[in-house]
């Protein structure tokens, strides 16, 4: 294994997260992150509840990221507007949505049942 060449590949990923935090959507995400960790934290949360609520917050950080990066290559491979080209953000963006939403579901299974 080259370590010089996996080395680099850490500093492209951060280079990605570098990119990332300069989209709103994903600063929004991370903003909500921070404040569900300061809740769970002030609520008392188990082990296993962290487990959970980090596994989803990484899964929603990581999904934009995802999203951000499908948005990019296809502006790149279609500069003009085209049905399939908004397909595919449109896709992208549904899978966020769809993950926000679950995201959510969870968030009150976790927070619900201690606050109530």
């Amino acid at each position: 294994m080259d370590v010089n060449k996996f080395i680099r590949s850490f500093g492209y990923a951060a280079e990605g997260v570098v990119s990332s935090l300069r989209e709103q959507n994903f600063r929004s995400h991370l903003v909500s992150a921070v404040v569900v960790i300061l809740a769970a934290a002030f609520t008392g949360f188990s082990r296993l509840e962290w487990l959970i609520l980090l596994l989803v917050i990484g899964g929603m950080l990581a999904l934009e990221m995802v999203n951000t990066a499908i948005e990019r290559v296809v502006d790149l491979a279609s500069p003009e507007v085209h049905p399939l080209a908004k397909q595919a953000k449109d896709i992208a963006a549904g899978a966020v949505l769809v993950f926000a939403c679950i995201s959510a579901v969870i968030g009150a299974l976790l927070f619900l049942p201690k606050w109530f």
